[in-house]
């Protein structure tokens, strides 16, 4: 499977590739903005694409199978910034890929973008961002997974998670390689596809978590 990981230059994006090029089914493609970050993509056993989700992507999608969105421009770097990634970049994905014939899409969105409204300041408006890109994913006829994580940290994984339709995210976090790991492993778990989830650290290993998401 041709699989392109966009945000590939970022924390998760590295840890996706790195996880799914261990997999010799997989030919993972890393959409990088900077060729300065090819090597990078090269060692840990991806193949580097020139795009930017604020430019043309088209090309990025040729003879792809599947897409993760992985990227994000978080919710410290500005509201416009924030729209032309989260959202607008997302969405330029997504059509990208119906366009040309990819069915499958996975989404790493966040707790919370179900109902922005209800967050403040910066935070209200990266939710907002990551809603629109999330709603417009569900309506594409696209074969989707999104996934909604709690508070990211940067610790050792763990391989255990809670997945569920809404979980109590209060005072709750998970490690970025989880996430990662959640996001990788989708891509041709079936019973992810078409459904919306939120994790955070739990008791189950993530393969038998996503079966019962």
């Amino acid at each position: 499977m041709n699989i392109l990981i966009a945000g590939a230059n970022g924390a998760t994006g590295r840890m996706i590739i790195k996880e799914l090029s261990t997999n010799p089914e997989m030919n993972v493609y890393g959409m990088i903005r900077n060729e300065d970050q090819a090597q990078t993509i090269k060692e840990l056993g991806g193949h580097p694409i020139l795009a930017d989700l604020e430019g043309n992507v088209d090309k990025a999608v040729d003879n792809m199978e599947a897409i993760i969105f992985a990227a994000g421009s978080g919710p410290k770097t500005g509201p416009d910034k924030t729209t032309a990634v989260d959202k607008l970049g997302a969405i330029k994905l997504v059509d990208a890929a119906k366009k040309n014939g990819i069915d499958r899409f996975v989404m790493l969105s966040s707790v919370g973008s179900d109902n922005p409204g209800q967050a403040q300041g910066s935070m209200r408006h990266y939710l907002e961002a990551k809603h629109d890109a999330d709603e417009h994913l569900k309506a594409s006829g696209l074969t989707y997974t999104i996934v909604r994580p709690v508070a990211l940290t940067n610790d050792q994984a763990l391989g255990k998670i809670l997945a569920a339709r809404k979980v109590d995210h209060t005072d709750k976090s998970i490690p970025r390689a989880d996430v990662a790991s959640v996001l990788a492993q989708s891509v041709t778990e079936e019973s992810t596809f078409n459904k919306t989830f939120e994790i955070l650290s739990g008791d189950l290993p993530i393969r038998e978590a996503l079966k019962d998401s």
